[in-house]
């Protein structure tokens, strides 16, 4: 499962896809300019959102 740990305070989570309950997966999306962003994916294809923040800051998971 992605779990997300913020580096900050160490509060972490963990996601599941609200459609189908299935864990959510740490996954990289390319922007156009180059620079990649963290999100969490459905492994069902339900979608994806950009990973969470806490304390002002996104939270990190490990891949």
């Amino acid at each position: 499962m992605a779990s997300y740990t913020c580096e900050v305070c160490g509060m972490s989570v963990n996601m599941t896809c609200g459609q189908c309950g299935k864990e959510l997966v740490n996954d990289t999306i390319t922007k156009d300019d180059g620079t990649k962003v963290q999100v969490s994916k459905c492994p069902d294809g339900h979608g994806k959102i950009k990973s969470p923040m806490c304390c002002a800051t996104d939270m990190t998971c490990a891949v």
